[in-house]
C-alpha cells in the first residue's frame, strides 16, 4: 500500500489514540533498519548516522545502536539545534562514539528530514545533504534513507535542491507516493519496507503497491513432500540464433533455477550443434524446423523471444498466437509483435510482456506518460500482463492493482538479465502461478539474487547474468526468511 503524506499521518495518529507508543514505534522502525544493512552488508563496518532533531533522527540513532552492538564503528553527526525529547532519548542509549577511517563497508543512515518537510532543505540540513552526497561519491559510502530521503518531496517524488542521493530507502510503516515516481529513482534507490504492525492499515483498496516479502510470501509455499517433476510444469523456451546463443543458455537454465520439472530448449538445425553441449545438463535441446512444432505438444508455460532474432517473424507470431498454455514473451519475440499489436488481443491463451523501456517504445509510444501511465494504458487496450522493466520495475494487468518492484541495483545494468528474468517467470507460470503473479515474483527475486551475490562478494561492475541466476536459490530463501 502508498500512503500520502497526509494519509501516513492521519495513520500514525490513529496508532496513538489507540494507545501505541512512539518510542516502540521507532525502536521497531530503527531495528529493521539496521537489519537491511546487515541484510547488504554482512560484514561490520563504519556507520556515520546523520540525525535530524525529529523523529527521523531518532530511527537512525536506534539503528546505529544495533550496528554498533552488531561490531559496527559508529559515528553520529547532530544537528546544531535541540533535539526532540525521543530522540534525544535514543542518543543517550548510545555507547561512547568510536572513530576509525579505515573500516569498510561505509554506510551513511540518513535520517536528517522527514515526510513532513516541504520546498529546498535550508541550511545547515542543506550542507549536511552536500556531506552525504559527497561522501557517497569520493568514499563509496552506501547511503540509506530513513523513510525519505532529506529533501525529495514525499507526495510529488520531486527532488530538493539539494537533495540525498540514496543507495536505498527504508519506508516506514508504508511507502509513499514521492518513493515510486519516476523522478525519484536515483534519490531513493533501492526501496524496503519497514513492517510498523502498531500503524493500522487504512481502508483503501485497489491503488498501486509496492512488492515486499509480505506480500509475495504467499506466492512461493514450500512444496507438499510427494511432489515429482510432472507437478513443477514443463516449460518450452524458444531461443537462441546465430550469434545469440547466450540467450537460449541463460534462459533455460533460469528456468531450471526457477523451479521447473522439465525445460526444453526448442531451436533450429543450425544452433542445435552449438547449443546441445553447451547448456546445463538439466536441460533437453531439442531441434525443430519449425517453431510451430512446439504448438503439438503439451507444455505449461512457453517462454519466446531470448536471442531469436526476428528471421522466423511468422512463426513467432504464430506460436505468440496459438499457444494454449502461457507465454512469456521477450526480446525478438516482442519486437515481431510490435509490427502488429492486434495480435496480442486474439491470442489462445495467456501471456505475459517482459519490456525494457526501448522494446516498450516499439510497442506503444511513451509520448512523455509516466511509467506507471503507460504500462496501465497498455494493458487496458491488449488483455495481458506486462512487466516493464527498468530501476523501478512496474507490474500490471487489467482488473489488477499496478505494482512496483522494491529489489535490484545497478550492476544489473548488464546483458543477459532479461534473459534470465524470462526463464524464471515462465518456470513460476509452469508451477501454477497465474503470469500476473509470477511476474511479481519473478521481478523480486531476480534483483533480491542480484543483491545477494554484490552482498557475497561481487560488485556493481563485475555483476553478469549467470551470478544472478546461481544466487536464485538465496533469493527464495530471503523471500521465505522474511528479509527486506
Amino acid at each position: 500500500m502508498i500512503l500520502s503524506r497526509r494519509q501516513m499521518i492521519e495513520a500514525e495518529q490513529s496508532a496513538f489514540a489507540r494507545g501505541s507508543d512512539p518510542a516502540t514505534l521507532m525502536e521497531s522502525a530503527g531495528k529493521q533498519m539496521a537489519d537491511f544493512v546487515v541484510q547488504n552488508h554482512p560484514s561490520p563496518g563504519r556507520c556515520i548516522a546523520y540525525a535530524g532533531k525529529g523523529h527521523n533522527g531518532g530511527d537512525v540513532l536506534v539503528a546505529a545502536r544495533h550496528l554498533e552492538a552488531a561490531g559496527w564503528v559508529v559515528e553520529t553527526v547532530l544537528p546544531e539545534s535541540a533535539l526532540a525529547p525521543l530522540t534525544a532519548s535514543r542518543l543517550e542509549m548510545l555507547g561512547e562514539p568510536r572513530r576509525s577511517g579505515n573500516n569498510f563497508p561505509l554506510v551513511i543512515l540518513d535520517g536528517l528530514l522527514g515526510i513532513g518537510a516541504a520546498g529546498n532543505p535550508r541550511e545547515p540540513v542543506a550542507s549536511a545533504i552536500r556531506e552525504i552526497n559527497n561522501l557517497r561519491q569520493t568514499h563509496s559510502a552506501w547511503v540509506v534513507a530513513a523513510d525519505i530521503p532529506s529533501g525529495l518531496d514525499a507526495d510529488s517524488g520531486i527532488p530538493g535542491d539539494p537533495c540525498v542521493y540514496a543507495d536505498a530507502t527504508v519506508a516506514m510503516g508504508f511507502a509513499k507516493p514521492g518513493l515510486v515516481a519516476d523522478s525519484a529513482v536515483d534519490s531513493v534507490g533501492r526501496l524496503a519496507v519497514a513492517d510498523l504492525k502498531e500503524i493500522p492499515t487504512p481502508d483503501i483498496f485497489g491503488g498501486p503497491f509496492v512488492l515486499t516479502p509480505d506480500v509475495l510470501r504467499v506466492l512461493a509455499p514450500p512444496r507438499v513432500f510427494d511432489t515429482h517433476k510432472g507437478m513443477a510444469g514443463r516449460v518450452a523456451v524458444i531461443a537462441g540464433s546465430p550469434g545469440y546463443t547466450g540467450a537460449a543458455r541463460l534462459c533455460s537454465q533460469a528456468a531450471v533455477l526457477g523451479g521447473a520439472g522439465l525445460v526444453t530448449l526448442c531451436v533450429k538445425p543450425d544452433v542445435y550443434p552449438l547449443l546441445a553441449p553447451a547448456v546445463i545438463p538439466e536441460v533437453m535441446v531439442r531441434p525443430v524446423d519449425s517453431y510451430d512444432e512446439v504448438l503439438s505438444d503439451r507444455w505449461d508455460s512457453i517462454a519466446i523471444g531470448p536471442g531469436l532474432s526476428t528471421v522466423h517473424s511468422a512463426e513467432i507470431t504464430n506460436v505468440v498466437r496459438r499457444a494454449a498454455c502461457p507465454c512469456v514473451v521477450d526480446a525478438d519475440a516482442l519486437n515481431v509483435v510490435a509490427g502488429d499489436p492486434s495480435v496480442l488481443d486474439h491470442c489462445t491463451g495467456p501471456r505475459l510482456l517482459t519490456p525494457h523501456p526501448g522494446e516498450m517504445e516499439r510497442l506503444s509510444h511513451c509520448n512523455g506518460r509516466s511509467r506507471l501511465d503507460w504500462m496501465t494504458d497498455f494493458v487496458k487496450e491488449h488483455p495481458v500482463a506486462l512487466l516493464l522493466k527498468g530501476a523501478r520495475t512496474v507490474i500490471g494487468q487489467e482488473g489488477y492493482p499496478a505494482a512496483y518492484n522494491t529489489t535490484g541495483h545497478p550492476g544489473m545494468a548488464s546483458g543477459g538479465m532479461g534473459d534470465v528474468l524470462t526463464g524464471v517467470c515462465a518456470a513460476l507460470i509452469a508451477q501454477g502461478r497465474s503470469p500476473y503473479d509470477a511476474a511479481m515474483l519473478g521481478a523480486w527475486i531476480c534483483g533480491r539474487a542480484a543483491e545477494i551475490a554484490i552482498a557475497r562478494g561481487a560488485s556493481q561492475e563485475s555483476l553478469c547474468a549467470s551470478d544472478v541466476s546461481l544466487h536464485l536459490g538465496a533469493a527464495f530463501h530471503s523471500l521465505r526468511a522474511g528479509g527486506m
